[in-house]
């Protein structure tokens, strides 16, 4: 998926290191960055690109847990044994850390000794394609960087971003309501604010220092010698911070994305770089590039998971079929990252244009009576928005309905991501269909505990043993649909699609393969039955003649007859 020579994206990184630093700092700075790129070892031959049967599991390092055994052998384990259908795995934080359920990184260098180390990491990325987070925005201020860069320690002076209280900064952008700035002391007594764009544990990274990229090239590099297929690049849209701007997606932080591609496709061609931008599609969409120099190969596909919520629980399918439909196809190479729940709550921020704002109430209420928390944030006025719903998958389907409509809901509307052009990616607690970790959320104060329980991996086998368990079930049906998506080429991530005029409550999507083969999935996200025209195609499953109705939350998928 690499473009251009290796020549030409030297020269490109040239003018992009010019474009962020300017002619003079560049030059010091290309000769040090080209020898990292020269020094490192090549990884060639590990698979590159994706296709139908690309769906991945998000988990965190220490998921299933069993006592005495390190937490990232018995995710390998278990996902060999149980999860094997799902053959990409990401892997939340790995590092040491202090908060944030391990995105304020203490020590890059190093795997949690709780969860095991690099041999452990690396074998999981030897049978399956591995994703890891780079956390590149932020930092721990429990780090040892951090311990220096108060010290003022030889290339730490600069490591992290310092701000002037009295500023105005009215103009940022943020996620938190939390304050921007945050005062630290120096060994000498000294005050200094640090920008803390997610919380006063986590100090912003000062991209304006030259010694601060080359840090972060390393760890990127690293990741991608220890196995990594697929990088995340974590609230990648921060990295740049400009006084009196929103100091997001400025053009210095697409420079940066475009730089860490240009020195990965000479590196280590086959490791793909996902954006992580919880914001309205069309500032999301630009991390593919611009047409000159490409940026990410993956992006998130934010504004998916609430419109599918939203349809579910009105029964209404207009607002969700409106935006696929006018859905633009990414550049050749490139593709969405789609799913419907992750280890963070449900973005409100993409539904900017797309709801109402009585819609995105109801959701909040809907959320809160699934015994969920609601996260806000500081806006541009200075208000308060809310900014994410913080549920599990499952308990959002299931407000007011029985647990069979429950897990017919939950099916549906994984359906419908599978469905979809793109990559897909599946949380962990959506296989199994968990509920509110409460106690959790209680004993730790933070909402989005609640959706981020860990496993004892021998009860859990116990109840997947039971066929009539919940986890058994829904595991089933996602297991279900997966192989249903991955057994026909027009589900590739770059396959064209159209969508299907259907009565309002039903969503449907035509994929074509490259070599003109159809397939369709039609999903009812209503309760009641629904009559559809399924003349001229047959049941991809079994080659049957579909019937002409669809009971509420069914999901047919269909091929040409």
């Amino acid at each position: 998926m690499s473009e251009g020579s290796p020549r030409s994206r030297r020269e490109d990184r040239r003018r992009l290191l010019e474009r962020i630093y300017g002619p003079e700092v560049a030059a010091e700075l290309v000769g040090p960055l080209e020898r990292l790129i020269d020094e490192e070892p090549s990884t060639a031959g590990r698979r590159t690109g994706w296709d139908e049967t690309d769906v991945w599991l998000i988990a965190y390092p220490d998921q299933f847990r069993r006592p005495g055994d390190p937490p990232l052998r018995v995710l390998d384990e278990f996902h060999g044994a149980r999860l094997s259908f799902l053959p990409g795995l990401h892997v939340l934080p790995f590092h040491p850390w202090s908060s944030d359920d391990g995105f304020a990184v203490c020590d890059y260098e190093r795997v949690d000794p709780r969860y095991g180390d690099w041999e452990d990491l690396e074998r999981i990325g030897r049978h399956r394609r591995l994703m890891v987070d780079g956390v590149v925005n932020h930092m721990s201020v429990e780090s040892d960087w951090f311990a220096r860069f108060l010290r003022g320690a030889p290339g730490y002076e600069r490591r992290f971003r310092v701000g002037d209280p009295h500023a105005d900064l009215s103009r940022c952008v943020r996620p938190r309501t939390t304050p921007l700035l945050t005062p630290f002391e120096r060994p000498d007594g000294t005050k200094v604010w640090v920008w803390t764009t997610f919380g006063p544990d986590q100090a912003d990274f000062d991209y304006r220092e030259p010694s601060t990229l080359l840090a972060i090239v390393e760890v990127l590099l690293r990741y991608a010698r220890r196995g990594a297929g697929v990088i995340r690049l974590d609230a990648v849209g921060f990295l740049w911070k400009e006084e009196g701007t929103t100091c997001l997606h400025r053009p210095e932080t697409h420079d940066l994305v475009r730089l860490f591609r240009a020195i990965l496709d000479d590196t280590h061609p086959e490791v793909l770089l996902v954006t992580e931008t919880n914001v309205p599609h069309d500032e999301n969409v630009r991390y593919f590039g611009d047409g000159t120099m490409p940026e990410a190969q993956l992006v998130y596909q934010f504004p998916l998971p609430p419109l599918v919520l939203h349809a579910v629980l009105t029964g209404r399918t207009d607002a969700l079929v409106a935006w696929a439909a006018d859905l633009e196809a990414p550049p050749p190479g490139t593709s969405f990252l789609n799913f419907l729940a992750s280890h963070d709550g449900i973005g409100l921020r993409p539904l900017e244009g797309l709801l109402p704002a009585a819609d995105v109430e109801f959701l909040v209420r809907h959320t809160r009576a699934a015994g969920g928390e609601v996260g806000f944030r500081r806006a541009e006025d200075g208000s308060e928005a809310p900014y994410e719903l913080d549920s599990t998958w499952f308990d959002l389907m299931a407000v007011d309905v029985d647990e069979e409509v429950a897990l017919a809901r939950h099916l549906a509307s994984h359906a419908v991501m599978l469905a979809l052009g793109g990559v897909a990616a599946i949380y962990v607690h959506s296989l199994f269909a968990s509920s509110n970790d409460q106690e959790g959320y209680r004993r730790s104060g933070i909402p989005r505990r609640l959706n981020r329980r860990r496993f004892d991996v021998d009860d859990l086998v116990e109840r997947l043993d039971d066929p009539r368990s919940r986890p058994a079930r829904a595991l089933g049906g996602i297991r279900r649909l997966v192989r249903l998506r991955s057994s026909h080429p027009a589900f590739h991530p770059e396959a064209a699609q159209r969508i299907l005029d259907l009565p309002s409550g039903l969503f449907g999507v035509e994929r074509i393969a490259a070599d003109g083969r159809r397939v369709r999935v039609v999903v009812n996200l209503g309760s009641e039955e629904a009559t559809v025209d399924l003349g001229g195609w047959r049941r991809l499953a079994d080659g049957g003649a579909p019937f002409g109705t669809l009971a509420g939350y069914e999901a047919c998928w269909l091929v040409e007859a």
